[in-house]
């Protein structure tokens, strides 16, 4: 006899619950990005640690007039920093170093302050922003060749007082430890820690110990990304038109720079550690179920709990003095990422709500990634490019187009449904030859057999719980169901029921 087996769905199965509230918040922010003129804009939510939804709106390629999807992948700019910081915390977990070592120590070079020679630089304070490093025309003139030049200039050439790049103007005239100045290249100088500890380049300890092994298909590294098409456009608009600022691929890939000279440990700003992360939104959230999870997605140990922990333990305050908060919008850090303080008209994500997280721009596109321990909940939000441009309202110290999206989200979190675990079958007995509803991949589709006496009903949907089809399967019958247009390759959760029978199965 023939068998047939289904394949139950464990951490995502609940999702096929889409509520009326789901669609009226994305009802809400596709009014929030028509008003902001947005070139494209993903958004997913998290509550009790589980994604609950996923929206996008616009282009992720306007003159190919390609659509932002499940798939898109931003360069998500600054947020890669929170990413870059789990894998230092990993090699700390190794204990290959520690918080307060001198990091003149493990890159085998002097690395001092000039104003305070005698005071250690460590990685604490590189994590934290505290280190007195500051960007400015040094570090601007040393991502030029570093970007360009093959093999890139050794970041000691920067960073050493003989170094052909150096200047006294990378440092502030303050102690190391004692004044908060957010700066890229502290997160320049983690990516080199990172390459010097395990060996690898940075790119490829990421892609290995952290993006895989969550499932994610995104990369320091863009000659990783398996369909350039994938890729979003970063877009400024100038004199009413959309002008490309970066990832303008028009469907070719760019050539694998030559880095045979490249020795892992030199440079690894190279990979832009600080920036260049291309990962797509419900990609991002699988960091915000990790962190919720207490260091684990999906049964994969990424971090251990206390490394959570650590990296939520403040670091650093505002006290009126003692840093540059950015108008507000920095009064609290730990290691890798800020917390938020609900300071009135400032760093509020939800309301009432401490969030961690991360905020990022470059080249016209901003991205935002916050969670707080409080109710699971996470808030992901990423644009390509805002036709009327980035201001600061009164009552924020996030962009008007951010906190809109906040208020919207933070809104209709509390009515969003979240998944209730379907359970799971022995997958040893099989299900037998004669179960009334069964689906096969066809091209283009699938077909469907109803062979109950009840009309069937079929719901598609993403792996965020987003429903892409919904329709029907008269009673007795076998019906090629055509995928909706324009629907991106990958896995689906497909639900079938017919009266009280119900089949519950992922298909590609």
């Amino acid at each position: 006899m023939r068998h047939f087996y289904l394949v139950v769905v464990f951490t995502v199965g609940a999702l096929l619950c889409h509520t009326a509230h789901a669609q009226t918040l994305s009802n809400e922010l596709t009014e929030i990005a028509t008003q902001y003129n947005l070139a494209g804009m993903s958004v997913a939510v998290v509550k009790e640690g589980q994604p609950v939804f996923i929206h996008h709106y616009g282009l992720a390629d306007i003159s190919r007039n390609i659509p932002i999807t499940d798939t898109t992948q931003y360069r998500i700019a600054s947020v890669s920093k929170m990413v870059t910081a789990i894998g230092f915390m990993q090699l700390y977990e190794q204990g290959l170093f520690g918080l307060d070592d001198n990091i003149s120590n493990i890159l085998g070079y002097t690395v001092k302050n000039p104003y305070y020679p005698t005071t250690p630089i460590t990685p604490r304070m590189l994590l934290a922003h505290t280190s007195s490093f500051r960007d400015g025309a040094a570090y601007d003139n040393f991502l030029t060749p570093t970007y360009n030049q093959t093999p890139p200039p050794p970041i000691y050439q920067l960073l050493t007082d003989t170094g052909a790049y150096y200047q006294t103007a990378l440092f502030q005239n303050r102690m190391p430890g004692a004044y908060f100045q957010y700066a890229n290249v502290n997160y320049g100088i983690i990516g080199t820690l990172i390459e010097k500890l395990s060996g690898q380049r940075f790119d490829q300890y990421m892609r290995q110990h952290v993006l895989l092994p969550m499932g994610i298909t995104g990369s320091f590294n863009v000659n990783d990304i398996t369909n350039i098409n994938n890729v979003a456009v970063l877009y400024r608009k100038t004199d009413g038109n959309w002008t490309p600022q970066a990832d303008n691929y028009q469907g070719i890939a760019p050539l694998p720079p030559n880095l045979s000279g490249y020795l892992p440990g030199s440079n690894g700003l190279r990979f832009a550690p600080q920036g260049g992360l291309r990962i797509s939104a419900a990609e991002l959230a699988r960091f915000a179920v990790m962190f919720l999870q207490n260091g684990t997605y999906n049964n994969v140990s990424i971090l251990q709990d206390s490394t959570v922990q650590l990296m939520k333990t403040v670091q650093w305050q505002f006290n009126g003095s003692n840093g540059n908060n950015y108008y507000n919008l920095f009064n609290r850090w730990g290691l890798g990422m800020q917390q938020t303080t609900n300071t009135p008209n400032a760093d509020i994500v939800c309301p009432d709500v401490a969030m961690w997280g991360h905020a990022g721009e470059a080249y016209g596109l901003v991205s935002d990634f916050y969670f707080a321990d409080e109710g699971g909940i996470g808030v992901i939000f990423v644009t390509n490019g805002c036709g009327v441009g980035y201001d600061v309202p009164t009552n924020s110290a996030f962009y008007h187009i951010e906190a809109d999206v906040f208020n919207a989200v933070c809104t209709y979190l509390p009515q969003l449904e979240v998944p209730v675990a379907v359970a799971a079958p022995n997958l040893t007995t099989p299900i037998k030859a004669d179960f009334p509803l069964s689906l096969s991949k066809v091209p283009g589709g699938w077909l469907a057999t109803n062979f109950s006496p009840s009309v069937c009903q079929m719901w598609v949907y993403n792996l965020l719980g987003k429903p892409v089809l919904h329709t029907q399967i008269r009673p007795m019958t076998s019906e090629t169901i055509l995928a909706p247009a324009g629907l991106s390759s990958g896995m689906y959760l497909v639900r079938l029921q017919a009266a009280d029978v119900v089949k519950v199965l992922k298909m590609q």
